[in-house]
């Protein structure tokens, strides 16, 4: 409960609830109930005992509920009431007072009902039950009540002139009606004003009475007595017998007259035309606006006062048939869609005749939904698309790639496309499935009728680009052994060599080349023995020097070398000891041999040898008996022969994998039923269908030769020729059915076409695609429509009002006057047959009239004959043509009908002239290609066809065609078919062109991770909208820049062996002493095989170098020989002070008796960045993302290299960071995507539009293609023009159109009902103006629809009242009002717009200016109409009024809209005492103030005593030449310098005067001020014309000027 209820028990004691709980219950509905907490509480809020309380008022604490549960949401909902009229606020809160002042709209609250009610029969429930579901909806809401608008009108019009020329009269001007009142406003003023005016006396006596006619009295019948005479008369002459028409061709005769006369007889029965008369009235009127007798008016000759007419009857119409059939046959399920039209008919019993009232429509229409159980649902339509095409990369490439030429291997980023068509689509009528079968039911149909946005039809696709084999170096030629251990027959082996895959790639390890490769040879083994090292050389006899041996150690490996069990080696010999020399104190010291080179040669020939070398020096030399000698130079080094296989290479080679052909070995079931339960409905049948065998050719091969037998391979590494794989599906064409015949929509051809859609093409061996997609036809010949026209029959005789009427009349004559004649109007078809007059109400023109006036001509009337046709012409343009008619009877010898200016006899006028004139009109149209106008009407056509975008074209200009009168006429008059064609041509787009790419740079370091870079350049900039550049330097080049990392063992220092010693200190006794010993230190590439060419010094590490030089001292005999320093070891990490590390050395020759040997070993400590360091990976940036050599753009990776830098941050080779176990956290390789250039892709043309404009000079027909893809990446962007436009064939704008309504005629009076006229006509124009035009022969208003403005109603008569001389009228109609917004302008409100006319009086008698009628006002709504503001205006004070006025905001001055609240005040009167000073005035504050250029000068009281003149400052302005500063009378110093006249520039007033009339003390302090400069000014007059005195010429020429040199610094400024 959302409200307390409580009970008061006691003053201190009250009963208190809480709020309702929720509605419990196990049913849906009013079963449920809700609890609620009650207790006591005392009145200062604390709880109390229950007993404190009365419990016989004690509320209740349960009560039932309706639980409401989800499905009530279908049952109950919110009932909207209509908003209640807008309150206003203040009425509300304060009880009716209203705001005094109005600023566009009062604010109001209006209030509606809202409730809770049952769906069926809007029952009232509970709120609670539909809060459920939705809150509820707000019961209030703020509105505006509009302010009060009173009535606006326009200035009066200029006095007219006097209505007398003597005596008294009256002068009228008039005003009229700008915005109504509105809203309770106040009512429109006086629209005239009346002035009377005397031109001067009258001469003579002046007109006093005038004839007055009236209005012509409703037709009305004869009275009957006459009638019947007429009619026993009638049946009297009948029954007179006719002798002498007996004779039967005679009889027939006249039985044929009579039928003819019958049918022209208007005898129809949707006429019933009856004769009748009118009268009217003559009387006599004085100019006091009273009527008197007729006598004060004659003798006159009076008007006709009788007239033959057509009782009035009104159109009978039959019932209402019964509705029609819906025009929508179907249901359709989007309940927005338009719902279908149902019409109803009824027929004609009864034209109107006379003045009754038209027809009504005879058909109506409105919408419908079609009813029934058995309704099917409506069509609808979507869109259907093709399977995508296959992934295309050609499309991408630009205009200058070399790939074009040859598209072979293109892979990346491409573009697919697909078509799109139109299909019937109904969830209820048709069911599609997803797989391709079921397309093969979607007919398509005319793309018009599928809306929506219209699916892609191309997209971005990825062709994977192939992986190429990468492998790794040749490893060294392995030992000579079997080809299988485990049979080791005959003498003959292989040597081999491997290398391995490095990057396996696309399709598997079998496109990669040959990995093995095997070299023939002799005594082939598959386990020998490795030595490992040489035990120290042991001297014999265990003497401590001289001949010894060293025991090797040895280690049996297989061919690969991996260690085996000794056994198996036990067939070969095992090394045997070596002999060695331990040198004796007088020895000669060799040093060890150097290892063995790598070998010269891999292979050995007829004339190339592998060749090893190794060398060894001389250490110490022997001296004295008994030392062993130094051999000579050529012992200190050894070759051997290496490599000696012959240079004969095998290899097996593989030719690609053939065909997939299915495996006649393979199991039945392991294949399919089908190809569509192996696919799978989402695979589109790309899927394996059943198992299958490729073959490939494996052959032997030896290098630089070709094939050779099996045998001279070797078998185990033969590759495989059969390989297992599946057959793909295989997949028919599926194509659409024929869409429907196309419309006859090209005239030319009068073809028809149909066509089908290829939904999917065939694959893998599948039904081939019927050849035959389009067909064409020619079109059937169209159906004649029916047309009707009405026939008009002869004219009856012409019937006067009968005699016994109008025998009383002056004048009249019984047998000739003004009659009425009628015919019969019939319906017939185009071929003359007779139709039912309905159709003709439809398809027909308007029906020609029935009645006409007619005239009977008297003895005195003159009497002619028809005119003749017009004679023929003698020459165009130059001749004339005449007609001519003849006086008859007695008219010949009358004098009145002889006057050939009343009763002319002939008509001349000039032939008609057929000259034209053609010529240009308005600009070129765009330029259209060739074949542009091709436009994709079939259904199921591309969307996005590949339309020639550029070429030779054509635009157009229009021809206009002119007649001799300058008007508008056909433009075939002119042998135009309405245009100048003029060839253009449209520039095709040039894409950027760049050169190829450059070779990549060398990588920037030679170890460690480096850069490499490659550029292009500009060659020629894009044009016409071809591919923009890339993003280039300011040398117009663009680069890519990738990492790259060199080995750091890819160059090393080759040291060649130590030379002799040279001994600078020679002892030749001892034969030592100090010495010098070089070696050449070279730079090679290194190879598997070792070093093999030397290269630039600089590509090796300097740091690196091995020492070229070197000083020692030569041992002396006896001394010790130490061998050479081993390597230092490495420090130990972290680096420190406290570390060091060290290097050895061992004893060659043991010294003599007395000596020792040095240390044999040394160490220094461990300094960071000098012999010890600290060691780290170094990640390098990403690379931009690489593709594929074959790729445009697509899926390419994203490289970096990891290096291995030294504390000291030089790059070394990674296997020291590798020694150190380094973690290794980064990836190395991540993919990227380089974004497509993909072109702007358009839609087709659309078909050209209708002309802008059925006729005129103006007329355009415009088509327009829209973007179906934008351009992406460097693509051709969008072209700007998206629509294109050419003239329309010039056609004249034929219209009818009124003449102007003549003056209103009276005949032969002077004031009273009359008519007035207006023709018809039709007018030809070029349209470009409103309401121009030149008249033509109504025949080219032939096919037009007899209407003016689109109206159908067609008025050339009406009636009208020339008011009598001295009457007061009512004005014709103003015309409409500008719209007008009723609105608030500073509030933003607006009411809806109206405009408005009016009607103002017209007096010409001053005494009958009481007599007037009512002005007239009229209002109507309209639409976007412009907001007003009104302001009071005034002009300046002339004396002590001025002139007030309110005025609009378009600065038109009006009278009301401004408002009533404190209006500018217009005189001089509203001050308190009144302003009686000279020269003052009363502002509007109530304040007297001096007039402009003077100063007021008040007294002690406050109050103004006098006014005096004021002096002003005038600083001049660029328009003002004056320059003085002088006293004037001052213009007003109070008023805003915009309403100054005269002024320009700023105006300052000095005031001298102070309120108390002295002068001010600034004016002491000016006038000394001047006193001051007038005698400095005096002063320097006086010291500028003193003469000065000449100096002597000693001093003259001492003084001279020496010049001034200016050195100029190349600043502008100098």
């Amino acid at each position: 409960c959302k409200k307390k209820k409580m009970v008061i028990l006691t003053l201190s004691v009250l009963c208190s609830q809480g709020p309702w709980g929720r509605c419990m219950g196990s049913d849906c509905g009013p079963g449920g109930s809700q609890s609620r907490a009650v207790w006591c509480a005392h009145v200062d809020g604390w709880t109390t005992l229950h007993t404190n309380c009365d419990q016989s008022q004690r509320p209740s604490n349960q009560q039932n509920c309706f639980r409401v549960c989800d499905w009530h949401k279908d049952l109950y909902d919110w009932k909207l009431g209509a908003w209640n009229q807008c309150v206003s606020v203040s009425a509300r809160t304060f009880g009716g007072m209203r705001p005094y002042v109005c600023n566009g709209g009062e604010e109001g609250i209006q209030t509606r009902e809202v409730g809770c009610v049952l769906k069926s029969d809007e029952s009232p429930g509970d709120d609670n039950i539909c809060e459920y579901f939705e809150p509820k909806p707000r019961l209030e809401q703020a509105c505006l009540i509009p302010c009060p608008h009173d009535c606006v009108v326009s200035e009066f019009t200029p006095w007219t002139s006097c209505s007398k020329t003597c005596g008294t009269g009256l002068k009228n001007r008039v005003r009229s009606v700008l915005v109504p009142p509105l809203f309770g406003g106040s009512a429109c003023p006086n629209l005239t004003e009346f002035q009377t005016c005397k031109p001067g006396p009258c001469k003579g006596p002046e007109g006093v009475y005038s004839l007055r006619v009236g209005p012509w009295m409703p037709c009305s019948l004869p009275i009957s007595r006459p009638v019947r005479q007429a009619k026993r008369r009638k049946g009297k002459g009948e029954a007179r017998e006719r002798p002498g028409v007996k004779d039967p061709d005679t009889r027939e005769l006249i039985q044929k007259k009579r039928t003819r006369n019958r049918l022209n007889r208007q005898e129809s029965p949707f006429w019933d035309i009856q004769l009748g008369y009118q009268s009217r009235t003559v009387s006599c009127a004085h100019r006091n606006g009273s009527t008197v007798g007729l006598s004060r008016c004659l003798p006159r000759d009076l008007p006709l006062t009788v007239q033959s007419c057509i009782l009035a009857k009104d159109c009978k119409l039959s019932e209402w048939a019964d509705w029609g059939p819906c025009s929508k046959a179907c249901l359709d399920p989007d309940p927005e869609s338009s719902r279908g039209q149902r019409s109803r008919t009824r027929r004609v019993h009864q034209f109107s005749v006379g003045e009754g009232e038209d027809c009504p429509p005879l058909e109506e229409t409105e919408p419908c939904d079609p009813q029934g159980d058995g309704v099917l649902p409506c069509a609808t339509y979507t869109w259907r698309t093709t399977e995508w095409s296959d992934c295309r990369v050609d499309s991408l490439l630009s205009q200058q790639d070399r790939r074009r030429s040859n598209q072979t291997g293109l892979c990346g980023g491409g573009l697919q496309n697909r078509e799109v068509y139109c299909v019937q689509a109904n969830a209820e009528l048709l069911t599609y499935l997803n797989n391709l079968k079921d397309k093969d039911a979607s007919r398509p149909v005319d793309s018009k009728l599928c809306g929506g946005p219209i699916p892609n039809t191309s997209q971005l696709c990825h062709i994977p680009c192939p992986i190429e084999c990468e492998v790794s170096p040749w490893g060294a030629w392995g030992p000579c052994t079997y080809e299988n251990c485990d049979v080791q027959k005959g003498k003959k082996g292989f040597k081999l060599r491997k290398r391995e895959i490095s990057n396996e790639p696309t399709g598997g390890p079998g496109n990669c080349p040959h990995l093995v490769e095997a070299v023939p040879c002799d005594e082939p083994s598959c386990w020998a023995w490795r030595l490992v090292r040489l035990d120290e050389c042991i001297p014999d006899g265990e003497l401590p020097c001289g001949p010894g041996t060293q025991i090797p150690q040895v280690q049996c490996v297989n061919s690969t070398g991996d260690m085996v069990d000794k056994e198996l080696c036990g067939g070969a010999p095992a090394p045997e000891p070596i002999a060695c020399d331990v040198p004796c104190p007088k020895d000669c010291v060799l040093s060890d041999w150097t290892s063995w080179s790598s070998c010269s040669q891999t292979c050995s020939s007829k004339t190339i040898e592998g060749k090893q070398l190794r060398t060894r020096s001389v250490l110490a030399y022997n001296a004295g008996e008994g030392g062993g000698m130094c051999p000579n130079s050529s012992s200190l080094q050894e070759v051997r022969n290496c490599n000696e296989h012959a240079c004969t290479v095998y290899h097996w080679q593989t030719g690609p994998w053939g065909p997939c052909t299915e495996d006649p070995s393979a199991s039945a079931l392991n294949t399919t039923t089908g190809p569509r339960s192996a696919a799978g409905p989402n695979t589109n049948g790309q899927g394996p269908c059943s198992q299958g065998m490729q073959t490939r050719k494996v052959i032997c091969v030896r290098v630089n030769v070709g094939q050779v037998p099996p045998k001279k391979c070797p078998e185990s590494p033969r590759p495989g020729t059969v390989r297992p794989c599946r057959m793909p599906c295989k997949k028919d064409c599926i194509v659409t059915p024929f869409s429907d015949w196309s419309q006859s929509g090209n005239i030319q051809k009068k073809k028809q076409s149909r066509k089908r859609v290829i939904l999917q093409l065939p694959a893998n061996g599948g039904q081939d695609c019927p050849e035959v997609l389009e067909e064409e036809k020619d079109c059937e010949a169209p159906k004649v429509c029916p047309g009707y026209r009405w026939k008009s029959h002869k004219w009856r005789r012409c019937q006067l009002v009968p005699w016994y009427i109008r025998e009383d009349s002056p004048g009249a004559q019984e047998t000739c006057g003004p009659g009425l004649q009628t015919r019969a109007v019939s319906c017939r078809q185009l071929d003359g047959a007779q139709a039912d007059i309905g159709e003709c109400l439809k398809f027909a023109n308007t029906m020609p009239p029935i009645s006409q006036r007619c005239q009977l001509p008297c003895q005195d009337d003159c009497q002619l004959t028809n005119w003749s046709k017009f004679s023929s012409c003698t020459a165009d343009c130059v001749g004339v043509r005449t007609r001519k008619r003849l006086l008859v009877g007695r008219s010949k010898k009358k004098d009145k009908c002889k006057n050939t200016q009343m009763y002319p006899l002939s008509e001349t006028q000039y032939c008609p002239c057929d000259k034209y004139n053609a010529q240009p009109l308005g600009n070129w149209s765009d330029c259209i290609l060739a074949g542009g106008d091709r436009v994709e009407s079939l259904p199921g056509t591309k969307v996005q066809g590949n339309i020639k975008e550029c070429g030779q074209g054509y635009r157009y200009q229009a021809m206009v065609c002119y007649d001799q009168d300058n008007r508008l006429v056909e433009t075939s008059r002119c042998n135009s078919h309405g245009y100048i064609e003029e060839a253009c041509i449209i520039p095709c787009p040039s894409d950027c062109k760049l050169s190829e790419w450059s070779n990549w740079s060398r990588c920037s370091k030679s170890c460690g991770s480096g850069v490499k870079v490659r550029s292009k350049w500009l060659r020629e900039k894009p044009y016409n909208g071809g591919r923009p550049c890339p993003k280039l330097d300011h040398i117009n080049q663009v680069y890519e820049v990738v990492p790259c990392i060199s080995d750091c063992s890819q160059y090393v220092w080759v040291a060649e062996p130590w030379s002799v010693w040279k001994v600078s200190n020679l002892d030749l006794k001892e034969n030592c002493g100090e010495g010098v010993q070089t070696r050449k230190v070279r730079c090679m590439l290194n190879t598997i095989d070792g070093p093999s060419e030397s290269v630039e010094d600089y590509l090796c590490d300097p740091e690196d170098m091995p020492l070229g030089t070197r000083g020692s001292r030569l041992p002396c005999p006896e001394d010790c020989v130490l061998s050479d320093w081993s390597s230092w070891n490495r420090c130990s990490l972290p680096c420190s002070y406290n570390n060091s590390r060290k290097r050895t050395a061992y004893a060659i020759r043991s010294p003599g008796a007395g000596r020792q040997c040095p240390d044999t070993t040394e160490k220094e400590p461990c300094s960071l960045n000098l012999n010890c360091f600290h060691y780290f990976y170094n990640i390098t940036d990403w690379s931009t993302c690489q593709l594929s050599a074959n790729a445009v753009c697509g899926n390419g990776i994203k490289t970096r290299m990891l290096d291995c830098v030294r504390s000291d941050s030089k790059s070394i080779d990674l296997k020291f960071c590798k020694e150190l176990s380094l973690e290794r956290k980064w990836q190395m390789n991540i993919s990227c995507v380089v974004e497509c250039p993909v072109n702007c892709q358009l839609s087709d043309w659309s078909a050209w539009s209708e002309c802008s404009h059925m006729c005129g000079l103006d007329g355009r027909m415009w088509r327009s293609r829209v973007v179906v893809q934008g351009s992406q990446g460097d693509g051709r962007p969008c072209p700007s023009q998206l629509e294109q436009w050419k003239p329309c064939p010039v056609r004249p704008c034929y219209r009818w159109q009124y003449s102007p309504w003549s003056e209103c005629r009276v005949e032969e009076v002077v004031c009273g009902a009359g008519l007035r006229y207006r023709n018809l006509s039709c007018v030809v124009s070029d349209g470009s103006r409103e309401g121009e035009g030149s008249m033509v022969e109504e025949e080219l208003c032939g096919g037009l629809e007899l209407a003016v403005n689109r109206d159908k109603l067609i008025i050339l008569k009406e009636t009208c009242v020339l008011p009598c001389p001295g009457e007061c009228y009512l004005m014709e109609w103003s015309d409409w009002s500008p719209c007008l917004s009723v609105c608030a302008k500073g509030a933003g409100v607006d009411f809806g717009s109206v405009q408005v006319r009016s009607r103002a009086v017209m007096a010409q008698e001053p005494e009958n200016v009481q007599l007037c009628p009512d002005q007239d006002w009229e209002s109507r709504p309209c639409i976007d109409g412009e907001c007003f503001e009104y302001k009071w205006m005034s002009s300046t004070w002339s004396g002590s009024s001025r002139v007030t006025w309110c005025q609009r905001s378009d600065g038109l001055n009006v009278t009301g809209g401004c408002p009533p609240i404190n209006p500018p005040r217009d005189d001089n009167n509203s001050c308190d005492p009144p302003c009686q000073m000279p020269l003052s005035f009363c502002t509007e504050a109530g304040v007297c103030m001096c007039e402009e250029g003077y100063t007021e000068v008040m007294s002690s009281s406050g109050q103004l005593n006098r006014c005096s003149p004021i002096p002003i400052l005038e600083i001049p302005t660029a328009g003002d030449k004056k320059t003085d500063v002088k006293t004037s009378r001052a213009i007003n110093p109070t008023l805003p310098a915009t309403i100054q006249p005269g002024r320009t520039g700023r105006t300052w007033y000095l005031q001298p005067f102070g309120p108390d009339g002295k002068l001010k003390m600034w004016v002491y302090g000016v006038a000394a001020g001047a006193l001051v400069l007038l005698m400095f000014i005096v002063s320097m007059i006086y010291l500028a014309c003193k003469k000065p005195k000449k100096p002597k010429r000693q001093r003259q020429m001492n003084n001279r000027l020496k010049p001034l040199t200016l050195a100029y610094d190349g600043d502008a400024d100098m």
